[in-house]
């Protein structure tokens, strides 16, 4: 468990250094219709309609991986990836936090272009979509920080 302490930095500097996108992150979040309470760690997690996952500040946007799970098997897998795509975009909150106002321009929109221009789906598909450097960097810290398995 997080200490008092730990929580405090957390949102303070997310509310300071982070204030960019920690403003469009809030607005998102009140904004988007989905399943929202959630906690992952420090962040709010907003569950969406959308397939891709997005973090801004403190908050989390993920797809529901459990929605129309019937199989036993099936939920217990997709649980797991629920929970390995936490943690990746855990990492990014972690990023926000280090860059500050430079996460917008260094992270998040190049890996928005990475994710979403199909001109790079092709490559996406043959060298991970985890390998470029906005990822790759997301999943270090998530798993770093929670010490649990990120998406690969």
């Amino acid at each position: 468990m997080m200490s008092v302490a730990k929580k405090t930095a957390f949102y303070l500097v997310q509310l300071t250094w982070g204030l960019p996108q920690t403003l469009v992150g809030a607005v998102l979040y009140l904004a988007v219709p989905g399943k929202k309470g959630e906690r992952f760690r420090c962040a709010f997690v907003n569950r969406w309609r959308l397939s891709r996952g997005l973090s801004l500040g403190p908050f989390i946007f993920v797809p529901d991986y459990l929605k129309g799970a019937d199989h036993p098997k099936t939920i217990e897998y997709m649980k797991k990836r629920q929970e390995m795509l936490f943690v990746h975009e855990y990492g990014h909150c972690i990023q926000s936090l280090i860059f500050g106002p430079l996460y917008l321009p260094l992270f998040a929109l190049p890996s928005m272009i990475w994710a979403g221009i199909p001109a790079f789906e092709r490559m996406r598909n043959a060298y991970s979509y985890y390998r470029f450097y906005t990822e790759k960097f997301a999943n270090y810290l998530g798993e770093h920080v929670t010490g649990e398995e990120s998406l690969r």
